[in-house]
């Protein structure tokens, strides 16, 4: 008799989530649907759907939300310049929270009463999975398979895969792979000699970058053009989030730029050791962070400078949909709409170098910064400034 009974699981169709889709069909009296966001990963559809049918399942429903996750997500993360901890553009977790909330929306039309996820026991993803899983559908329970399951290792899940005829991908020297996680914005690779920090990165692992001491000989310029605060087109033309995206990924990838090798803290308090390539978002918040120095005050970037680092930790930890990470986004935004214009970068070899700033916002002064004698500012008022901070000094 077909069970009422639904729960909706994430699924990339790799390893992992074969496995838990079949261990869910063990243990749970349930109908599993597969659902995959498409947020610009490397992504095989047909594989993706054919493994699950060797599976048993039915419903497989896999949603293209490249240029939701780049406008609604990435944008207004680049718009704050967010880094954890001074390098990791937060490519992994910006995706999530976007992944839970579609995934909730799948479990409601088909009125399942669970979702599930593959993140790890030891992971930040399961945080991020499940704030916002909570955020959107409080009473639909959660399933985390990495938690309660027997499985302990990496060895554990091969051997179950043998034991249950589930195929095992191998990489390019014919060993399991590498823990990797990829869309649009970034790739991360994690595990195996990684795990060491003492270990270099083997080349291999690289995906979407090139060395760059085998990048090309000559320099690459590329224009990004912005509009109230966003990149709206690349050389002049006018591109959507995704394409955009696209377009310049190719570019750095091909310069060698948008590589890091962080051990970082994660939010359950281990350290790890991770892999990132952010190409394109590279370029993006050097070009963001020029175009604002001519187009917004001081005030007003010191205020986002200020809010920046516990901005990108709520990111990091989970915290997208909460009160306070809204809050700090109005900050963010505080007068994007005068952040239009063209940042011309240099690409050479691992480097970006600005080369020109344009816009039509008045925040820059060329006549007040002229070393040229003008009229437009008082230096007398120099030195009343000067003796108020000195009296400031010693109060």
């Amino acid at each position: 008799m077909k069970s009422e009974k639904r729960i909706v699981l994430a699924y990339s169709g790799g390893l992992d989530t074969s496995i838990i889709l079949k261990w869910l069909q063990e243990n749970y009296k349930a109908e599993v649907i597969c659902y995959t966001a498409d947020i610009g990963q490397e992504i095989d559809k047909k594989k993706i759907i054919s493994n699950a049918k060797k599976l048993g399942v039915k419903n497989i429903i896999i949603r293209d939300l490249k240029n939701i996750f780049i406008k609604d997500y990435v944008f207004p993360m680049l718009r704050g310049h967010a880094v954890y901890e001074g390098v990791y553009l937060l490519g992994t977790s910006i995706a999530r929270p976007l992944i839970a909330k579609d995934q909730i929306k799948v479990a409601k039309k088909y009125k399942a009463y669970a979702v599930s996820h593959g993140s790890t026991g030891k992971g930040n993803d399961q945080v991020r999975f499940e704030l916002g899983y909570h955020y959107f559908g409080p009473k639909i329970k959660i399933i985390a398979p990495w938690r309660i399951w027997k499985l302990k290792s990496r060895t554990d899940l091969i051997n179950y895969a043998k034991k249950n005829k589930i195929s095992i991908p191998k990489d390019k020297k014919g060993a399991p792979p590498f823990s990797v996680d990829d869309n649009l914005f970034h790739t991360s690779t994690e595990g195996k000699v990684l795990e060491n920090p003492k270990n270099s990165a083997p080349e291999l692992i690289f995906q979407r970058t090139v060395s760059p001491e085998k990048a090309p000989n000559k320099p690459t310029f590329v224009s990004i053009n912005f509009k109230n605060g966003d990149p709206i087109g690349v050389n002049g033309k006018k591109l959507t989030p995704a394409k955009l995206l696209e377009k310049l990924n190719q570019l750095a990838g091909k310069n060698g730029i948008g590589r890091v090798d962080l051990v970082e803290n994660r939010f359950l308090g281990i350290k790890s050791r991770g892999v990132y390539e952010t190409p394109g978002g590279t370029l993006l918040i050097y070009a963001h962070r020029a175009i604002e120095t001519v187009t917004l005050d001081k005030e007003t970037m010191h205020k986002k400078e200020n809010i920046m680092s516990r901005y990108a930790e709520l990111i990091y930890n989970g915290y997208w949909y909460s009160k306070e990470r809204f809050k700090l986004q109005k900050i963010v935004d505080l007068k994007k709409n005068k952040v239009n214009g063209t940042v011309k970068l240099k690409l050479y070899k691992g480097n970006i170098i600005i080369v020109s700033r344009q816009t039509k916002s008045s925040a820059y002064s060329l006549r007040k910064v002229s070393f040229e004698e003008n009229k437009t500012f008082n230096k007398s008022n120099v030195e009343r400034f000067i003796n108020f901070h000195k009296k400031k000094l010693s109060s």
